[in-house]
């Protein structure tokens, strides 16, 4: 099966392309290779006579998408346009990846598939109408929505937090927005698993369990072998980010394990594993 892979250089493009070439014939392109965001984008789609595509390449700096709305739209509505119209065309299926923001966060229980999305912020405004345009041009596609994600090869939240750690004595992490911290290389096999069920449709896909940002950081020190480091909680009204985050994004993965008979290991034992990888420790497996 020829698979194309855009968003390939990215932390999660990374980890799928590797796993995937396993077994298939994987092209990755980023945006050395082609702006997705112009129509150019998609006869260069076609041309590679792709079997499946997996749509990854994303503007996914929350921030400043709310900043610059513009390029947003762009990069994460056009492009995924783009990219749905090839699939149309070339008459593949398509793999898009979505987020746990396309969720307000005022739920008290982990969202189901078909919750009702209700974005509080541009990134997750875009990533929904990259939705629809896939769900109008693709009969054969695959939404997979996730969250929180950290890997090899890309800025994330643990980097940042071992990075922060270094040069400051006293660190505030919010307590205020729970989610499941997921492990790129777990995502990725979990999407595998997908297309070779050929199982279309709408998923959540996420490490098991939750935490706030606080417990996360916590974790992350305490693998690190710093667990005496001083972490303070705060609220995310104090930090003043130009972009809202929701309170609460867990996601439901009951939809998933149905297809699969799967669910992915906690995120504890995913951040375990990546802290053996990062210090030499990890297999190539």
């Amino acid at each position: 099966m020829r698979v194309l892979v855009t968003g390939a250089a990215g932390m999660l493009g990374r980890a799928l392309t590797e796993i995937l070439r396993r077994d298939y014939d994987v092209t990755g392109v980023d945006l050395d290779d082609f702006d997705l965001s112009t129509t150019g984008s998609i006869s260069e789609i076609v041309g590679k006579s792709p079997e499946t595509v997996c749509h990854l390449a994303a503007f996914t700096d929350v921030d400043r998408c709310e900043s610059d709305p513009l390029r947003a739209y762009h990069l994460n509505v056009v492009a995924t346009r783009n990219v749905a119209v090839a699939c149309r065309e070339a008459n593949c299926p398509m793999l898009y990846v979505s987020t746990d923001y396309v969720f307000n966060g005022e739920s008290k229980e982990p969202y189901d598939v078909d919750a009702r999305p209700g974005p509080v912020n541009m990134y997750g405004r875009t990533k929904l109408i990259g939705e629809w345009f896939v769900e109008r041009n693709v009969p054969d596609r695959y939404i997979v929505r996730s969250s929180w994600l950290f890997g090899e090869g890309g800025k994330n939240f643990v980097e940042t937090i071992l990075a922060l750690s270094e040069r400051m004595n006293d660190l505030e992490v919010v307590d205020d927005q729970t989610g499941s911290p997921t492990y790129t290389r777990d995502l990725a096999s979990a999407i595998k698993k997908l297309i070779e069920r050929r199982a279309f449709g709408r998923y959540h896909i996420t490490n098991s369990g939750s935490c706030t940002w606080y417990e996360f950081a916590v974790a992350i020190m305490r693998r690190a072998g710093a667990p005496g480091r001083t972490i303070n909680t705060t609220v995310s009204s104090k930090l003043a980010r130009p972009a809202r985050r929701p309170a609460y994004s867990v996601l439901d993965n009951r939809a998933y394990v149905r297809a699969t008979g799967e669910s992915l290991r906690g995120w504890e034992e995913a951040l375990a594993e990546y802290f053996e990888r990062r210090t030499g420790g990890g297999t190539n497996g």
